[in-house]
């Protein structure tokens, strides 16, 4: 590809490094002020060289003026005489370019060029000194601009009886610079040298700052980091002190379903519930937290952004758990039924060995009794929790945990009271599933190691329009006091093996999530109870 003369010299100066193009651009604002600053001066010392010009040729022609001679022969014949010789001696010693002495006919007594004398003068800028008025003007005449000073001539009686005017030649602008040349030279050259080392260091300086890259070079590097950034599969959004969104990438637009641009917007009116802003007041990081922001469930890192020891924001690092949460419980349902059925399979193996000894025993009529008796306990027990809890998820988790309770020797009580219409405000079935079942799975390790005729886990869920309250209790080997401080700690657990401490924790997650209270009450060797209470609207009200 080819390029004209033009081109590739405009080529050539976009492609300079940096530092020149600074160095360039900072000495022609040094040059450009140099000039412009030449010029205020210029004008300056003209206005000053006016005035003290003018001052010059006032007290010139005052001298003129007040000379006896002058005075007393301006209205005698051939006048001129006297007077010519007499303001060409002043006018070398005062060193003005002419003097011009006019009678009251406007006939001319005195003038550099003799042969101007007796002539008429035919000025018009002179007419108000032919009224008694002193002052000075610029005028513009055959030899060039001059400043001139117009000095009335009163005799002894005070009466007018002539006119003295004293004018300079303003001198040109070349010939001012001439005249100032050498000052000027000096001036220039300081300025320059110094302009263009500033200049320079400036450059430096903004080069250095910008880690020596080429403005092409972090352009780049700007494209290529947001490209990954909102390439990124995590989520990010920062605020600032004012809690106005900072940085938000695509992920967390598509997370949260954001359309638009929503920089600068306070993040409350955008994302209600992120938690982001408390972290300027906490001043230090939360990691590893479960949140539910409306439906989404998200898996969070918080943390402050400080600039020296000033905390200027927050940053917070997400990802996405609602579909790996969805699967994974249901994966952990499909387990539970897979238990129930093994439970059940055990369960009915048993009573079908019954019946069939009976039979075998000729005891027909005690078969058929035990058989009608357990059909109709297992009747009761799933007409009970379809007609009493609304959920099919949540019944289903009661029988399988009733008959998980069977086989290990616990009788699972679901209060006869017990009902379920719909879910608080920010609460699923999920939440529910994972809260009853951890709850229930700990009061059967606390009864696993206890000696009891009756081992018992109690199971209240009641409901009105203002609240929602969730019971469960067992009569097991309790907690000591800082167990009971500690359970709700992430990896706290006083059972061994890995992958404990857990189910508490996301049990006290949910509770946050839905703005519940929760309150355990535990007394060692005597049993544990946990009461949940959840607002059926989010705000608590």
């Amino acid at each position: 590809m080819k390029f004209s003369k033009g081109e590739s010299v405009l080529f050539k100066l976009r492609n300079l490094p940096i530092k020149w193009k600074i160095t360039i651009f900072s000495f022609g604002i040094v040059l450009f002020s140099a000039l412009i600053g030449g010029i205020i001066i210029l004008g300056t010392m003209f206005r000053m060289m006016e005035e003290e010009i003018g001052q010059r040729l006032l007290v010139t022609a005052r001298t003129v003026a007040e000379i006896p001679v002058v005075r007393e022969s301006m209205a005698e014949p051939d006048s001129w005489r006297e007077i010519d010789p007499i303001t060409n001696r002043i006018r070398i010693i005062n060193n003005v370019d002419y003097i011009v002495v006019i009678d009251m006919n406007r006939i001319r007594l005195s003038d550099p060029v003799k042969q101007r004398i007796g002539t008429p003068f035919h000025g018009k800028e002179a007419e108000e000194a032919f009224s008694e008025h002193t002052y000075v003007n610029k005028v513009k005449g055959d030899q060039g601009t001059a400043i001139r000073a117009y000095v009335p001539v009163m005799d002894a009686g005070h009466r007018q009886v002539g006119l003295v005017i004293a004018g300079h030649l303003l001198p040109g602008i070349v010939e001012m610079i001439r005249s100032q040349q050498r000052s000027i030279a000096i001036t220039l050259f300081l300025s320059l040298l110094f302009g263009i080392w500033g200049s320079w260091q400036l450059a430096k300086q903004i080069k250095r700052q910008m880690l020596d890259l080429e403005p092409h070079e972090i352009a780049r590097i700007l494209r290529e980091r947001t490209a990954m950034f909102h390439a990124m599969h995590e989520g990010i959004i920062a605020i600032d002190n004012q809690e106005r969104i900072t940085v938000i990438n695509d992920t967390a637009k598509r997370v949260f379903q954001i359309t638009g641009d929503v920089i600068g917007q306070n993040i409350h009116q955008v994302i209600p519930g992120t938690r982001l802003p408390e972290i300027l007041a906490l001043q230090h990081g939360v990691y590893n937290m479960e949140l539910r922001i409306g439906d989404t469930l998200i898996w969070s890192n918080r943390i402050p952004i400080r600039v020296g020891d000033k905390t200027v924001g927050a940053i917070a690092i997400f990802q996405d758990r609602t579909e790996v949460t969805r699967i994974a419980e249901e994966l952990t349902g499909v387990k539970e039924f897979v238990e129930a059925l093994r439970v059940q399979n055990h369960e009915y193996m048993n009573k079908l060995h019954t019946i069939a000894g009976l039979l075998q025993l000729g005891q027909t009529e005690k078969a058929l009794d035990y058989l009608f008796k357990i059909s109709e306990q297992q009747r009761d027990v799933s007409t009970f929790l379809t007609r009493r809890i609304a959920d099919d998820n949540l019944s289903g988790l009661l029988l399988a945990k009733i008959r998980r309770g069977k086989e290990l020797g616990v009788d699972v009580v679901v209060d006869r009271r017990s009902h379920l219409e719909r879910f608080p405000e920010h609460l699923d079935h999920h939440d529910f599933v994972l809260v009853l079942g951890n709850l229930i799975e700990n009061a059967f390790d606390a009864l696993a190691h206890v000696e009891r005729d009756k081992k018992e886990v109690y199971v209240s869920i009641e409901q009105d329009d203002e609240l929602l309250s969730l019971m469960v209790e067992d009569n097991g080997c309790g907690m000591s006091p800082e167990t009971a401080e500690r359970i709700m700690e992430r990896g706290y657990s006083t059972k061994q093996g890995e992958n404990r401490g857990i189910g508490l924790f996301l049990v006290n997650q949910v509770v946050e999530v839905g703005k519940g209270k929760l309150v355990c009450d535990s007394e060692p060797g005597v049993g544990t109870s946990f009461i949940l209470t959840f607002p059926m609207k989010g705000d608590g009200q």
